[in-house]
């Protein structure tokens, strides 16, 4: 039987207040949440540094029944596989750009327990993580350059998610960066079905509101397909 896709809406705790890690994500949640996304940054594959697994551990103890992605932005990705892995992260999504060996962290990560999610930066080419698509469960398209919450979302990626789209109708193809009520029906026409909302959503006086917008957005054009 063909695989359906279905929206989910993964807010990214990045412009959360991180001393109230717990209570954040767990109004995330509350509010509909699907998944949470969780930025780990090395401060040398971006310029900015965030968490790492110690976090990531604490939150699942707290959090032990909610679906976690983490979104790798760091400079050799194999590195912190088993670290993860041993945090029961659901969802480990690398950057292909830094890897000299993409298939190999794809294997290790499988091995881990975890699912592979293959991002690629605003720069990148859509058809560098074409090869491997037979190892993914997930393409992340950034929409904005990564490193930083808060930037613009940029409307010319929505080709690679449409040509994705098109030629892996199955695929889960997530999208990340300055996502919010106001461009989220550009991203679900072209075909993304993971949204990724940070400020959007952690900023929102109602963020299940919000959280329902984007999903209803999604689902309308899904639908359709």
């Amino acid at each position: 039987m063909a695989k359906t896709l279905s929206c989910k809406i993964g807010p990214s705790i990045l412009n959360a207040d991180l001393s109230q890690l717990y209570n954040e994500s767990q109004k995330l949640i509350d509010s509909g949440a699907d998944y949470l996304h969780l930025d780990v940054m090395d401060g040398t594959f971006v310029p900015n540094l965030t968490f790492g697994h110690p976090v990531v551990k604490c939150l699942r103890n707290k959090l032990p029944n909610t679906v976690m992605e983490t979104h790798m932005m760091v400079q050799n990705p194999i590195q912190w596989i088993s670290a993860m892995a041993d945090a029961n992260v659901d969802q480990y999504t690398f950057h292909i750009e830094p890897c000299d060996d993409v298939s190999l962290v794809c294997r290790k990560v499988k091995e881990a327990g975890m699912k592979v999610g293959l991002a690629i930066k605003p720069g990148t080419p859509v058809t560098s993580v074409e090869e491997y698509i037979d190892m993914a469960d997930m393409i992340l398209v950034m929409t904005v350059e990564p490193g930083f919450g808060g930037q613009k979302f940029m409307t010319d990626m929505m080709p690679k998610i449409e040509l994705l789209r098109e030629k892996y109708p199955t695929m889960d193809i997530e999208v990340d960066g300055g996502i919010g009520p106001n461009n989220i029906d550009v991203c679900a026409k072209a075909g993304a079905n993971m949204i990724v909302s940070g400020t959007a959503v952690i900023l929102a006086k109602n963020p299940p509101k919000v959280i329902k917008q984007l999903k209803d957005a999604v689902n309308k054009h899904l639908n359709k397909k």
